[in-house]
């Protein structure tokens, strides 16, 4: 929002959210209906094509917006590096807007200007005139209108609006009130309002042209150079009638230079260039790819888990992980992203944060939580993780976090098959199992007496167990065979671990295979704190569910604008924290396979960092 927002800032449809597309729907609706039922020559192309050009825009934004937070997170050609925030990402969720915008328009031109039906594909023409007038007018009073919104009356009540992401990401280009995208189009307009009064217009001519300004508009604003410099030497007059990302950049962060639309030859001669430009576009084309001091490897969960990474949609990725039913419409893509990601194979840069001096990055193994549970998916994975894990010694990573990759005993011994393979590592290997039983720990109440053990037993749930009998904390499960397996390896007296006969503890401790009939028969107002990665199933409303081991972020955490899977915002799981603190801390050991920190030591040095703990509000019980 501007500074002082001025009339006609805010779109009309805002108040229908999400259901603002619904506003297109008659057209489309006609538009569909008309070239089915009409014959010949009362077909309409051009009036049909109208909604999947649309859709062409909203997939060509999104691949641009996935590649700028692939090679930003990367650090290759970055050109500011200053954080993107959770407040930024939610100020540019409706990029979608001006597509809208511009759909209605181009639906009631279609319909009642006369010329613009049943356009023909192609006008040589038509298309020579569209490259003169866009060169020529356009660019010209685009950067007189640009300049003026930078007086101080327009900016403060228009253009600050889109000034206050000084880092840009593509969609930043059509961040703007309403006000300015009335403006815009009018200009955009004078190419094709020129080719439909001559006669010359063409379905590729307009699409073509509104491609070119999406085009130009992500590029100049990806915030990575990626303009090559044998195009400059080639053509040397390029310069003055293509910018790079690196000169739109100087924009955002200088205000008062480099107002050209695309052209930079207005620049040139109204003597507006910032002197920087070429400086920069050098070094940010030189800058090489970034090597992270610590790494959390993570997977994908589900196929639509896609959509949630900070690669993948914005708007979903910046809050916690829930199914939404408009991606079932979107399986084609889905399935054709769980194809690639079986086919390519490969580990790749999901996102990137700075804390303190340390460099953090995140990368995804493509492979799904339902084939961590297939055996004979074991190898496969585990030679993924193995080969990531070695891209990372290669690279001069200090530390590393499995994360997700900690799936158990049967798959790789909780880390330590890697660290036996390679003895010669020295970066350390982190599983972040002693965190996460200091998070358990700490979150259980005050003057509990009794606590109920369900689930799998993991490294995790053995050493909370364990921890739990020796604060005096009694243990109780409901499986023999668990019992057993649990007096066996703790070695603790009988007091402090027994066989329950029922369900009537209210602190649950659970993991991987709780069933749904165990947890329907906890009494009523029962906690249920996970040990696992995965939290359970939500089936009484009656209950509590604590979130997975996990900790509030301080706030000297940069560059967080993407939730943690089911985590709300701010907030990261004790395994991938673990790392971190293993990194500040400059501790010298592996923390993986059975061996495992000191409990106390890695809880206090993580608060010591700024890291808090998570609590749930229990004050009300739903009926």
């Amino acid at each position: 929002m501007a500074s002082t927002p001025g009339i006609l800032t805010d779109w009309p449809w805002t108040p229908l959210g999400n259901f603002k597309h619904v506003i297109l729907a008659p057209w489309i609706i006609h538009g569909a209906y008309s070239f089915v039922v009409n014959d010949g020559k009362e077909k309409d192309l051009s009036y049909f094509l109208i909604f999947p050009f649309m859709l062409w825009r909203m997939i060509h934004n999104q691949i641009w917006i996935t590649l700028s937070r692939y090679q930003t997170a990367k650090g290759n050609g970055r050109i500011v590096d200053k954080p993107l925030e959770f407040e930024q990402v939610d100020r540019e969720r409706n990029w979608d807007d001006q597509i809208v915008f511009n759909g209605i328009l181009f639906y009631l031109g279609s319909r009642h200007l006369p010329g613009a039906q049943q356009l023909p594909l192609w006008r040589t023409n038509g298309v020579l005139l569209t490259i003169l007038l866009h060169a020529g007018p356009v660019e010209y009073l685009y950067y007189w209108l640009h300049r003026a919104l930078h007086h101080h009356f327009l900016y403060s009540r228009y253009h600050s609006h889109h000034h206050s992401s000084i880092v840009t990401e593509p969609i930043t280009s059509v961040i703007h009130p309403f006000a300015e995208h009335i403006a815009y189009f009018i200009l955009f307009a004078i190419p094709m309002l020129t080719t439909i009064f001559t006669g010359t217009a063409s379905i590729i001519s307009f699409a073509g042209y509104i491609t070119y300004i999406d085009f130009m508009n992500n590029m100049g604003h990806c915030n990575f150079e990626l303009v090559p410099n044998w195009l400059f030497s080639i053509f040397p007059p390029l310069k003055y009638l293509m910018y790079t990302p690196s000169f739109h950049s100087l924009h955002h962060t200088q205000f008062r230079t480099n107002y050209s639309l695309f052209m930079p030859i207005y620049d040139c001669i109204y003597g507006t260039m910032d002197k920087s430009s070429d400086t920069l576009y050098e070094t940010s084309l030189k800058r090489k790819e970034e090597t992270p001091d610590v790494l959390h490897l993570t997977h994908l969960t589900t196929p639509e888990s896609i959509y949630h990474l900070p690669l993948g949609f914005a708007s979903l990725s910046s809050k916690p992980h829930t199914s939404h039913w408009y991606l079932w419409l979107m399986w084609p893509v889905t399935l054709w992203s769980v194809m690639l990601t079986w086919i390519y194979g490969r580990t790749f840069v999901v996102e990137r944060q700075r804390f303190d001096k340390l460099r953090l990055q995140t990368w995804a193994i493509p492979k799904y939580s339902v084939q961590y549970f297939l055996q004979w998916q074991n190898e496969a994975i585990n030679g993924l993780i193995e080969e990531a894990i070695l891209e990372a010694e290669e690279k001069g990573v200090k530390v590393l976090s499995l994360g997700l990759l900690n799936q158990g005993e049967e798959l790789n011994r909780y880390g330590g098959l890697y660290v036996h393979r390679h003895p010669e590592l020295k970066m350390k290997v982190v599983d972040g199992s002693s965190l996460a039983v200091a998070v358990i720990l700490n979150s259980i109440p005050k003057g509990t007496t009794q606590v109920l053990l369900r689930g799998n037993l993991t490294k995790v749930a053995y050493a909370t167990a364990f921890a739990l009998c020796q604060k005096g904390i009694q243990v109780a499960t409901l499986n023999q065979t668990e019992y057993l397996k649990l007096t066996k390896s703790l070695n603790v007296t009988e007091s402090s671990l027994v066989l329950a006969r029922n369900y009537a503890q209210k602190i649950w401790l659970v993991g991987d295979g709780l069933s749904e009939e165990e947890q329907l028969r906890a009494p009523k107002g029962t906690l249920f704190f996970p040990f696992s990665q995965f939290p359970p199933k939500k089936l009484r409303e009656d209950c509590f569910y604590h979130y997975t081991p996990a900790m509030k972020t301080p706030t000297s955490l940069e560059n967080v604008h993407a939730c943690e899977n089911w985590l709300p915002r701010r907030v990261m799981s004790a395994w991938r924290i673990a790392g971190i603190v293993h990194a500040l801390e400059g501790w010298k050991e592996h923390e993986c396979g059975y061996n495992m920190s000191n409990i106390d030591k890695v809880w206090q040095a993580t608060l010591q960092h700024g890291f808090q703990p998570l609590m749930i509000s229990t004050t009300h019980t739903k009926n």
